[in-house]
């Protein structure tokens, strides 16, 4: 298992910054953040370690000999944005570099994209996976043209009101999982799979794995902390973000010896990076670049590279 850091939490970093800051810190990969230019619609979006709308092979060159040098591998490229969203232009637009990133992948040699399904969080499921059958055709055709797999995290997009009723990511549970993979079989689709999303809903996080095992394409190492006394009082129908918060691996209710256990017992051998969103380390850079090291030291005891 290669464990790795997604490329977000740097995000005041060149490219060259933070392929350094990963290689310094003991990570042997990264998923590399590659939005398009403009502001963020949230936290974590909008960062951009490599600009897909400027490759060119001098580019490619300086990227993988310069990963090369550090000893780091780029596990895939990554664009999170909702390419189901109900204002036609933004949904336009981000299909449009979705597929740009699909292309990107497949021309740095990379054969990954990690991303969402998205969601219009004013209709039905049932409506969403009409508009997912539509969407994705042609998303999944390119990628398979490309031969570049795409991992699917599992996370809700659903925060607080910003994001209410729906939420902007369908993908979310096993049940959704199954359908969506009916709809498209293509070995080319796939998990990114995240255990601390299966906290706060409440669910398993360890049976899907052996269900999904050949479905797993790319871990995410995050975790989350349920805080009761704020549940007691609000109900878990309320905005996510008044009960729970995500954590760095290891502070929150993830039993990752559990969660890697059965990694192994599945056999999966590929690329485990961790995303760092715990707002008690983001101070200011010292902080942040303090809970890299301690998210290395962490999970290294669960793998052996």
């Amino acid at each position: 298992m290669k464990i790795g850091l997604v490329s977000a939490i740097l995000a005041e970093q060149s490219f060259e910054e933070m392929i350094s800051t990963v290689s310094r810190m003991g990570y042997s990969c990264v998923e590399a953040a590659c939005w398009p230019s403009g502001k963020a619609e949230r936290r974590y979006a909008g960062v951009c370690h490599i600009n897909v709308d400027e490759l060119d092979e001098a580019k490619k060159a300086h990227i993988l000999q310069y990963c090369r040098e550090k000893n780091v591998e780029i596990s895939a490229l990554a664009y999170y944005p909702n390419v189901m969203d109900s204002a036609m232009e933004k949904r336009k637009a981000n299909i449009e570099h979705l597929k740009k990133v699909i292309w990107a992948a497949r021309f740095l040699d990379i054969g990954m994209v990690t991303t969402f399904i998205g969601r219009d969080k004013t209709k039905t499921v049932e409506e969403n996976l009409e508009l997912f059958e539509e969407i994705w055709a042609g998303i999944l055709q390119f990628a398979e043209e490309n031969k570049v797999k795409i991992a699917i995290e599992n996370c809700p997009m659903l925060f607080g009101k910003e994001q209410w009723p729906g939420g902007e990511n369908l993908a979310v549970s096993p049940k959704i999982w199954r359908r969506l993979f009916e709809i498209f079989p293509t070995e080319y689709f796939g998990l990114n799979y995240d255990p601390s999303h299966f906290v706060w809903q409440m669910m398993d996080y360890i049976k899907p794995v052996y269900e999904f095992k050949d479905r797993i394409f790319h871990v995410h190492f995050k975790d989350i902390k349920l805080y009761q006394e704020r549940m007691d009082d609000v109900g878990i129908t309320a905005y996510p973000l008044e009960y729970m918060a995500p954590k760095l691996p290891g502070l929150g209710d993830v039993d990752w010896g559990r969660f890697v256990s059965a990694l192994t017992d599945i056999g999966y051998e590929g690329y485990a990076c961790v995303e760092v969103e715990d707002r008690s380390f983001e101070k200011n850079e010292e902080d942040i670049k303090r809970s890299l090291k301690l998210c290395r030291r962490y999970m290294g005891q669960f793998a052996i590279e």
